[in-house]
């Protein structure tokens, strides 16, 4: 036995301080000699395993550390952590110690305080245990702890620049997503008023790449000028569902442009052969982060010529004082109206850009395919495919789904693959987001198959994630064998939490299939859910909204002509995230989805029928009228 400590570094590769640390110390000789000498090195994807990532983040948060990327954690022989950071350089500078100096001194206590720091280690194993595993009470689910959720949140939006108050800003989806379903609940103008001022100011500015389409991870400064270059597929994902709604709200062709802009990115870019989207995009390339996005004056005089001058009526190059690259495209407001006037022409220059930017040395992509990312932009896709009739959107998810479902073996899903590679068993939040995926599909297409597929995700979940007493999942499986402590998965990251997303899956089959056992086991793992999450509300927002859509189901049923559809256009055109829509064809006699009296609606004659909780209204005849009543819902206590 080497009697040894573990040093576990996490990162991903998008990563730009992971590619730094790994470049400085990892890669040089030196430092890796002492790494050896001293350590067993262990290196984790926090993307290919974000249950052993929050584990030990968990860990450095309850050091009272900030956490990060890349997560340098030092562990006893049996992985239990007793001291950590994040970035270390390889020699003292910015105020940190060098890592030398750090792993020397964790060797020289390992050696000297060894019993202190093995009850240090399990203290600590017990506390992130008791945080991230524990059971609570069951909570009161109600309307007020949405609105209650929401006003918090408000409180914390800069209402100038949109997003939360500061720097760095983050998107944030699960915050804009309540305090968009806090809007559409309470008709709190304000509410609605933040989400769109968010959006706009992050589709103007700098963490929008104008050239090519697609939002990169944050902004550094608290003008969303100087982004962290990487692109995560995640990101674009939720940005195309708060877009699609927004531009449904306000008609602002702002928010069209960019939805298309940003599927065509992810088409081109991401897309991998057989359908499915790779992870994300680096921020360096060359060396240099940025680079591949920015521009010199002179490289866009060089790109459009005498055009130039048109280009700079559109857009603008910023670099503020501690950006050490070149200047970075955005937009004024008032450049953001100009272009949107003048939409044609500007896309003309875009596309001039991007044939320059083209010839340069991109950079590099991460392609390994992340089931419930893949899940989460099958969603988007299918969702916006609806909206705008964009019949080869719909087919690119179906495309994605099949190629998810196909890598699965003896039924289960992986959580990562790449090429031949896949990696087992999936986690809780894969199956969600894939059954969440599945009900988008059929919302789509009117295939009944995408039930049944939601339906096997939830068996797959049940038999294999569920807590014993039916009372919740846990993120991992119940055989996996590497994990240090088996999470629940409440905590929501850059995507919702895993426990939010097996909510809103519960919520939507059971709508769908009208299923009763269905409906009673979504209501009671919200409760137990938001039990917990009263305890840590704003790290759990995602479960607060999936809760909302427990408190007040909301069923459309369509029976409607497929070759001359009326009502379907109509409910294309007002998305609501809280609602499900399930097409009828005219004169069907199989497949028939029931009304919440378990009836189900005449087929003869096309209708609508809107259906909350367990009340319809009644029969729909004319279009018109479904119009008026989808946006009354939306609008009846705007305040």
């Amino acid at each position: 036995m080497l009697d040894r400590p573990i040093l576990l570094s996490i990162g991903y590769a998008a990563c730009h301080w992971c590619h730094v640390m790994a470049h400085e110390s990892f890669e040089n000789h030196d430092i890796a000699g002492v790494m050896n000498r001293l350590f067993v090195n262990i290196k984790v994807d926090r993307e290919e395993r974000p249950d052993i990532d929050q584990v030990f983040m968990a860990a450095l948060s309850a050091m009272g550390e900030q956490g990060g990327w890349p997560l340098t954690m030092f562990l006893t022989p049996d992985g239990k952590p007793f001291w950590g950071g994040t970035y270390f350089p390889p020699e003292p500078r910015y105020g940190r110690p060098g890592f030398v100096q750090v792993m020397e001194a964790i060797d020289k206590a390992w050696h000297e305080k060894r019993d202190s720091l093995a009850q240090s280690a399990e203290g600590l194993t017990s506390h992130v245990g008791a945080r991230l595993s524990a059971t609570h009470g069951k909570g009161r689910i109600t309307a007020e702890t949405l609105t209650t959720l929401a006003g918090g949140i408000h409180g914390m939006i800069d209402l100038q620049q949109g997003g939360l108050k500061g720097a760095p800003k983050f998107p944030n989806a699960p915050f804009i997503h309540a305090l968009w379903l806090s809007w559409l609940k309470s008709g709190n103008s304000r509410h609605q008023e933040a989400v769109i001022l968010s959006l706009e100011k992050m589709l103007q500015g700098g963490i929008y790449d104008h050239i090519g389409g697609g939002l990169s991870r944050y902004s550094t400064d608290a003008l969303w000028l100087v982004p962290h270059f990487e692109k995560m597929l995640y990101d674009n994902a939720q940005l195309l569902r708060m877009c699609n709604w927004a531009f449904a709200q306000t008609g602002n062709q702002l928010f069209r442009i960019r939805i298309d802009e940003t599927v065509a990115w992810l088409l081109r870019e991401l897309r991998v052969e057989e359908g499915a989207y790779a992870s994300s995009l680096d921020a360096d390339s060359e060396g240099e982060e940025g680079l591949f996005y920015t521009w010199k004056e002179s490289e866009v005089e060089g790109a459009l010529g005498s055009d130039s001058a048109l280009f700079f009526d559109y857009f603008a190059l910023g670099k503020p004082p501690n950006w050490e690259g070149k200047p970075i495209i955005h937009q004024t407001a008032e450049q953001s109206r100009r272009a949107l006037q003048n939409a044609g022409l500007v896309a003309q220059l875009k596309q001039r850009m991007l044939a320059t930017r083209e010839t340069r040395v991109r950079p590099g992509r991460d392609g390994k395919i992340l089931t419930d990312w893949n899940g989460l932009a099958i969603t988007a896709l299918a969702e916006c495919g609806r909206r705008f009739a964009k019949p080869g959107w719909i087919a690119a998810a179906e495309a994605a789904f099949d190629q998810i479902t196909r890598s699965a073996f003896d039924g289960r899903l992986p959580h990562s693959a790449l090429g031949a590679k896949k990696l087992f068993p999936a986690l809780s939040s894969d199956y969600a987001a894939m059954a969440n995926a599945a009900i988008a599909l059929f919302e789509a297409t009117g295939d009944p198959a995408y039930i049944e597929q939601a339906r096997s995700f939830i068996i797959q979940l049940d038999l294999w994630y569920g807590d014993g007493q039916g009372n919740g999942y846990y993120l991992s499986a119940s055989d996996s064998q590497d994990v240090p402590i088996r999470i629940r998965g409440d905590v929501d990251e850059a995507i919702p939490s895993a426990t939010s997303q097996i909510i809103e899956a519960l919520v939507r089959l059971a709508t769908v299939t009208g299923d009763i056992a269905l409906q009673d086991k979504a209501w009671t793992v919200a409760e137990h859910a938001a039990g917990r999450a009263e305890h840590q509300a704003y790290g759990q927002v995602g479960i607060l909204n999936a809760c909302e859509l427990a408190l007040e189901p909301r069923k459309l049923i369509l029976v409607d002509d497929p070759h001359k559809p009326r009502f379907v256009p109509v409910a294309n055109r007002i998305p609501d995230p809280r609602r499900i829509d399930i097409v009828v064809a005219v004169g069907a006699t199989n497949d028939l989805v029931n009304l919440p009296s378990a009836a189900a609606p005449p087929t003869t004659a096309p209708a609508a029928y809107l259906c909350t909780g367990q009340f319809c209204l009644p029969a729909i005849t004319d279009p018109t009228q479904l119009e008026a009543e989808l946006l009354s819902i939306m609008q009846e206590n705007t305040a």
